[in-house]
């Protein structure tokens, strides 16, 4: 489902201010109404000390993911904080990027249930990384 122009711009434009995620190398591949999917390198400095992606890199995604997929269901005024955030771990994250998957579960005024789906990515392989749920919080302008 496409979204309007106010709420696509919206979110490139909080994503544009994520000073993380640009030291992450990431980028926004797709956006629609709940759902956002974000992709990054696999730099030399997001690596653990066997060579596979740090899991700081696999979670920060997957938030982030997962949060931008609640902000594209929310008010346009509002934005959105992490309450809690789970995170299975489900396979050693190498390869040559990351894909996080984002995604609204459920919907609500006061909590957004949400899900992220993280895959490394090398060459035509893709293998899922971890599963990700959460509880975001939509917050309004004081």
């Amino acid at each position: 489902m496409t979204l309007p122009e106010n709420i696509s711009e919206k979110l490139h434009d909080s994503f544009a201010k994520q000073s993380m995620m640009t030291t992450f190398g990431a980028q926004i591949d797709e956006i629609a109404a709940g759902l956002v999917t974000l992709r990054a390198p696999i730099l030399e400095g997001c690596k653990q000390q066997h060579g596979f992606a740090h899991a700081a890199l696999t979670f920060g995604l997957g938030d982030s993911a997962a949060g931008y997929s609640a902000l594209s269901v929310i008010p346009l005024e509002a934005e959105v904080l992490t309450s809690e955030m789970k995170i299975h771990l489900l396979a050693p994250a190498q390869g040559d990027h990351l894909e996080a998957v984002g995604k609204v579960i459920k919907p609500g005024r006061r909590l957004v249930i949400v899900q992220a789906e993280v895959f490394a990515i090398s060459g035509d392989a893709r293998t899922q990384v971890a599963l990700m749920t959460g509880t975001m919080v939509p917050v309004l302008p004081k």
